[in-house]
């Protein structure tokens, strides 16, 4: 399901990072691994706040285009 960004929740779990990627949710939680990623953890749960989610993501595509 295509959502807008506004539609996301304020916390985004693996399941919305990979509908927002089109990737699955192992691969989503693969990137939440990543050392530079804005992981938040809530005990075992892993979460990411959306504005911290679409800031780094920006950032990728720039370090990406160099």
């Amino acid at each position: 399901m295509h959502k807008n960004i506004d539609d996301y929740p304020i916390v985004l779990t693996a399941e919305h990072l990979a509908e927002i990627l089109n990737v699955s949710k192992v691969t989503a939680y693969e990137l939440m691994n990543h050392p530079s990623f804005p992981l938040v953890r809530i005990g075992r749960c892993k979460r990411v706040l959306k504005h911290e989610f679409f800031r780094w993501l920006s950032q990728q595509q720039k370090i990406n285009s160099l």
